[in-house]
C-alpha cells in the first residue's frame, strides 16, 4: 500500500483517507499502535501517517518499532504541540511532525513532496495513473491493473515517449526485438489490451491515440 494512516479519531482518519485516495493513492487505516504494526510487518507501505495518542501503544512507540527495521517516512500528526513532544519524535527518526488541527492542502503537499523525493524517479504519474518501474506494477484511481511482462513494458515505452508519434515498425522492434518470431498483428492486440485496462473509454481513447498510416502516440491527460 502506499500510505498507512494511524489515527484513533475515526472522522478524522476517514476524512484524510478521502483526500488521499482522490489523489489515488492506496490507503490503509490503523485505530491503534498495535494494529499499525500488525499491518505494517503484513503489507508495508511507503508513508506512514502517525498520530501519537492512541489506544494501547502511542505514537512514539510505533515510530521507534518501525525505525528499528525500516526507513520508511513517517509523518507524526498530534494535538501535542509542546516543544519536547516534537522533538522526541524527531529524535525517534520521524521526518516531519505536524500539529492538529492542520490545513488539507499543506498535509496534501508535504505528503505529495515526501512522495516525489523519495519515490519519484521511480514512478511515472500521469492523472489518474501511477507507473512503478521497479515493481513493475501500473496502478488507476489507486487500484493496482494485471498486466503481462509485455503490456508493461510496451505502456512503459508508450508513456517514456509521451507526444512522440511512432511508427509501429519501430514499436515493435523496440518490444518484441526485430529478430522476433512475433507478427505486428501482435502490437495491434497489445494496443487494445492495454487501452481496454487504463481507458476510461477504451472505445474513444484519450491516451494511447492510433496516427492513422503511421502507429502509435501516448497523449498524456
Amino acid at each position: 500500500m502506499d500510505i498507512l494512516i494511524v489515527e484513533d479519531n475515526r472522522e478524522l482518519a476517514g476524512l484524510l483517507c478521502d483526500f488521499l485516495r482522490r489523489e489515488n493513492y492506496t490507503v490503509s487505516v490503523a485505530e491503534s499502535g498495535e494494529k499499525a504494526l500488525s499491518l505494517y510487518d503484513r503489507y508495508g507501505a511507503r508513508l506512514i501517517v502517525l498520530d501519537i495518542i492512541l489506544p494501547g501503544t502511542d505514537g512514539f512507540g510505533v515510530c521507534k518499532k518501525i525505525r528499528q527495521k525500516s526507513n520508511v517516512p513517517i509523518l507524526i500528526v498530534s494535538a501535542k504541540t509542546a516543544k519536547e513532544d516534537k522533538l522526541c519524535g524527531l529524535d525517534l527518526g520521524a521526518d516531519d511532525y505536524i500539529e492538529k488541527p492542520y490545513d488539507i492542502d499543506i498535509m496534501l503537499a508535504k505528503i505529495n513532496g515526501i512522495f516525489k523525493r523519495r519515490y519519484g524517479e521511480d514512478e511515472i504519474l500521469d492523472g489518474n495513473i501511477r507507473i512503478n518501474r521497479s515493481s513493475r506494477r501500473v496502478y488507476k484511481n489507486g487500484i493496482p491493473l494485471e498486466m503481462t511482462a509485455k503490456e508493461f513494458d510496451l505502456l512503459l515505452f508508450l508513456v517514456e515517449n509521451s507526444g512522440r508519434t511512432m511508427s509501429r515498425e519501430y514499436i515493435f522492434g523496440q518490444i518484441w526485438g526485430g529478430d522476433s518470431f512475433s507478427e505486428q498483428q501482435t502490437l495491434t492486440v497489445h494496443i487494445k489490451w492495454l487501452r481496454q485496462k487504463i481507458e476510461d473509454d477504451p472505445k474513444n481513447p484519450q491516451r494511447i491515440l492510433t496516427v492513422w498510416g503511421v502507429g502509435y502516440k501516448y497523449e498524456s491527460v
